[in-house]
Parts: structure tokens; sequence; C-alpha cells
């Protein structure tokens, strides 16, 4: 546990020049043509932002953080090299020359969190402007300025537990109990399985907090999508624990198991089972779900919600009668490390 009694609050604007990134102008189709070792940081929650490593000159010095001023606060990363930047996508340019990666890294863990306490979503914004004005808490020294050689201790300590937890991810990944062949897989619609529901479109910021209860779920890439937990409404019942959310922006198609009753925010779709599944399977197809989505589809260009009632489709095995073969599919999670333990 951090003591941060004798931290100081700093104003981000004194700390860092922020303006839009420098990018091509080019559409998705030209710009994401070709190959290459250069990063492009998109509006994106996932892979530090990384749409794709391309063919062309980095627009941007590295030993930067990023984020996107059109979706909420998740989409905030430090980009140690050289990227391209995109429409949208702000930097944040020390001021100082003692700002290293390890700080930067340190910065960004608060910097972040302040951010999301503040709520900013698709309404109320993470914009440049609102960025400058945050107060950050930071370690101080003695003569009360920033201590960076504290920062960079700090994050040294956690090398060790990093790559532990590292090597547990690898052994995930490598993990060769039980592998997929899916060349006899097929394509189904989500109605096949759910009734598809528009939500109860809330705005965050209008939410109350006096006796929270009720998981708000937003379009959030990371904790199972939830951005607070707030008051029930009256007049609006919450969708009940169990049924999935599919994000049709932001973290573009991020699919959930809700494992709480729950409200959403506008464009987060809600799939309800139209007949019993398992939670394994439900998290097998969350996890497919996901990956046509991010895949397929991209923001500000191809939503999901132009798809998601009409031809969006998505593989999942059958059996040797061209059935959904619920049975390979439980039995895939099962078989994951830590598969089991998801009940």
């Amino acid at each position: 546990m951090i003591n941060t009694e004798n931290w100081q609050e700093f104003k981000v604007g004194d700390l860092f020049d922020i303006h839009p990134t420098r990018n091509y102008g080019l559409n998705n189709n030209k710009l994401f043509a070709s190959e290459g070792d250069t990063p492009v940081v998109v509006n994106s929650s996932y892979n530090n932002g990384i749409a794709k490593n391309v063919d062309l000159p980095a627009t941007e010095e590295g030993n930067v953080i990023t984020f996107s001023d059109t979706t909420s606060s998740d989409a905030i990363f430090y980009q140690p090299k050289p990227f391209i930047g995109y429409s949208h996508i702000q930097g944040m340019y020390p001021k100082s020359s003692k700002w290293s990666e390890k700080s930067l890294l340190f910065f960004l863990t608060i910097f972040k969190k302040v951010a999301l306490n503040n709520k900013f979503d698709y309404v109320n914004k993470f914009n440049r402007e609102n960025a400058q004005k945050l107060l950050v808490p930071l370690p101080v020294d003695d003569e009360g300025k920033i201590d960076f050689k504290y920062m960079e201790k700090y994050i040294d300590s956690f090398e060790n537990y990093a790559i532990k937890k590292i090597k547990n991810l690898k052994q995930i990944r490598n993990c060769s109990g039980y592998k997929l062949n899916i060349s006899s897989w097929k394509y189904f619609h989500l109605s096949d399985f759910f009734y598809i529901d528009s939500g109860t479109k809330l705005d965050k910021v209008k939410m109350k907090e006096n006796n929270p209860t009720i998981n708000f779920v937003g379009r959030s890439g990371i904790k199972n999508g939830v951005t607070a937990v707030v008051d029930k409404i009256n007049g609006i019942e919450p969708y009940k624990a169990g049924n999935l959310t599919l994000s049709l922006g932001g973290a573009l198609g991020s699919c959930f198991v809700q494992d709480k009753d729950f409200y959403t925010s506008q464009n987060v779709a809600v799939l309800i089972p139209k007949f019993d599944l398992n939670i394994y399977v439900k998290q097998f197809i969350c996890t497919i779900i996901f990956k046509v989505g991010n895949t397929y589809y991209k923001a500000f260009k191809d939503e999901l919600n132009k798809h998601i009632k009409k031809d969006f489709e998505f593989p999942l095995p059958v059996d040797k009668n061209g059935k959904v073969d619920y049975v390979s599919m439980e039995k895939y999670i099962k078989n994951l490390p830590y598969g089991k333990n998801i009940i």
C-alpha cells in the first residue's frame, strides 16, 4: 500500500503540452494497406490503442501518453516508440526532460484513475480541455518537487511481479490441452440464440450513486463493461444477471456475461438468451462475438449498430449432424487454465 499522505496535486496542463497527434489524412483502407513496423494509434481501448503496424514513417516520437478525445477515458496509453497519429487522438508531450518511461507509466496509472473517477463518457467527453484541468496527486521530495526517482523505483519493484504474470499469460496462450478445429464450424445469427434489445440507453453523468446497487454497463472493454454502480431508478427495471452485453461503439465488439443486474448506456445492446445456456457456453460465445466484432467492424466507419439485427454473423462449432455443439464449447472453456473457476 502506497502512503500518499505527503503527496501534492499538480495540474496536468502544467506538466504536459496536450495537442492532436499528426496523421496522414488517409482513409482506413489506404492507411492500413501495408504491413510494417510503425504502430498506428487509433480510438481504441485495446492493444495500447494500436490498430496495426504499417510501412509508413512515424508522425510522432515515442515517450508520450496518448488518449482519445471522442471516447471514454479507458483509451489512455503510454507510447514507448515512434508512431502514427490518428484523428481524435491527443498526445501528451512532457514539458520536462525528467520524464522517463517508468515515471510516465507511474503517472499514467494515477492520471487514468483520476479521469475514470470524473466519469467521462460519450456525453461528457474526455477531451483536451478537460484533461488539462485535471489535478493529479504525485509524490514529492523534501523540496516539494515531483519525486521522479520514487516513481521510477516503484515501477522497478513491479518488474518481477509483471514477469511472473506474463509467464502465466503465456501458459494460457500456449495451452495445448484442447485445441480447436474450426474447419467444420458454421455461421449463425445472433437472433438464433438471443433476443436483441437496445438497452436502457441511459447517460452515466445523470445517474445517482446515493444507494448504488445496480451495475452500469458502458461501451468499455474492461471490468466486464461496468463503468459505475448506480442507484435503481423508479420505473426502470434493470436487466437481469446472466444476460450478455455487446458494445456497438467505443470498445467495439466487447461482449460480456453480466453477473449482476444492470443498466446500459447508449449503444450497448443486451443479448437475452432465448433458451438456457450455461455460463461456459455463454463465455465461449462472448469470445467469438468479440473476435468477429472487433476484427471486421470499425469505429466511425462501419460500426456494429448498423448490422447487429440485420447481418451480423459469427461462427460456432457444430456436431456431425450440423447442430450447434454445446458440449465442445463447454469442454473448451473448462479445459482452459482456471476455466473451471468461472462459476
